[in-house]
């Protein structure tokens, strides 16, 4: 990737940025029940999501950006999986959140993690670089899994 096409790569992020944001805002009453929950060892304090997830947008955002500029024709598969992972990502929060269904959006993140392997292993056959861009999304959602978990056990 020679040229950046900056209005191209904003419009990717920035979609990227709306999807992941748009649930939490339906939701947003309901993540003060989050600090009276019983969590697991090792849980980060709530003003870190926002900042992780901003990060991880960014690069998801970044990653799908570098993916369309190329010239693979396997990118529209890409495109899809990304898409396809990324909903799933949003509508964990209003599971998670909105619903208090623990063990089903504990089940959900299993879901997004193969999802996000998947788009992975899609990408690195494109491009190397946005498959390395989403490596710590992916220990992200082992991370946060973990978590998930760990709250429907102690609640």
């Amino acid at each position: 990737m020679k040229n950046i096409n900056f209005k191209k790569l904003f419009i990717y992020i920035f979609i990227t940025l709306l999807i992941g944001v748009i649930p939490s805002i339906f939701v947003y009453n309901n993540i003060d029940k989050y600090e009276l929950l019983n969590k697991p060892l090792l849980s980060p304090p709530s003003i870190i999501f926002p900042i992780v997830w901003t990060i991880i947008y960014i690069i998801l955002g970044i990653s799908i950006y570098r993916i369309m500029g190329t010239d693979n024709n396997r990118k529209n598969e890409a495109k899809l999986i990304y898409f396809i992972q990324l909903i799933i990502n949003a509508l964990w929060t209003p599971i998670f959140f909105g619903l208090n269904e623990y063990f089903l959006a504990f089940l959900w993140i299993i879901m997004l993690i193969l999802l996000v392997i998947t788009m992975i292993i899609i990408f690195f056959k494109i491009d190397k670089i946005s498959a390395y861009l989403n490596i710590p999304y992916l220990f992200w959602l082992l991370f946060a899994s973990y978590l998930n978990f760990g709250i429907f056990v102690l609640n």
